[in-house]
């Protein structure tokens, strides 16, 4: 007789705690998802302004709508949790910035990325100009 009602409460016990346990791993699955899709979109948000950036300083240049290709290839099949984002990109002659914005449910991910257009060379020419001006050798 004992044995049946330790077991019985083994049971009940375990009826109020199987539920907890599984909506616990429900929500950590949910949020290593949500993590995996915001580090999915960052990289890709930052490797488009870079890229931006650099095919900006080149002849032909870069247009928006290739920037907005190029990230969504970059995004396309790798976000598990946000399945749709919102893209926006803008170009000034100093800087490329893209901006992503994307929504589940009650999850929201908004990220911004700055990438400044450099010249390295000009400056390079103008640094080896001046050492050779002031009679100095550069050996780099």
């Amino acid at each position: 007789m004992k044995k049946h009602g330790l077991n019985a409460s083994f049971t009940i016990e375990m009826s109020f705690l199987i539920p907890i346990i599984l909506f616990v791993f429900m929500e950590i699955v949910l949020c290593v998802f949500y993590f995996h899709d915001k580090n999915v979109l960052n990289s890709a948000a930052y490797e488009a302004a870079v890229v931006g950036s650099s095919k900006l300083r080149t002849k032909d240049g870069i247009s928006e709508e290739e920037l907005n290709t190029f990230l969504k290839e970059r995004i396309r099949g790798k976000c598990i949790l946000f399945s749709s984002c919102q893209i926006s990109t803008s170009m000034q002659e100093e800087e490329v910035l893209v901006e992503i914005h994307a929504r589940k449910k009650g999850y929201t991910v908004s990220i911004e990325k700055k990438a400044k257009v450099t010249d390295p060379e000009k400056r390079i020419r103008d640094r080896r100009r001046l050492d050779i001006k002031n009679g100095e050798k550069n050996n780099d």
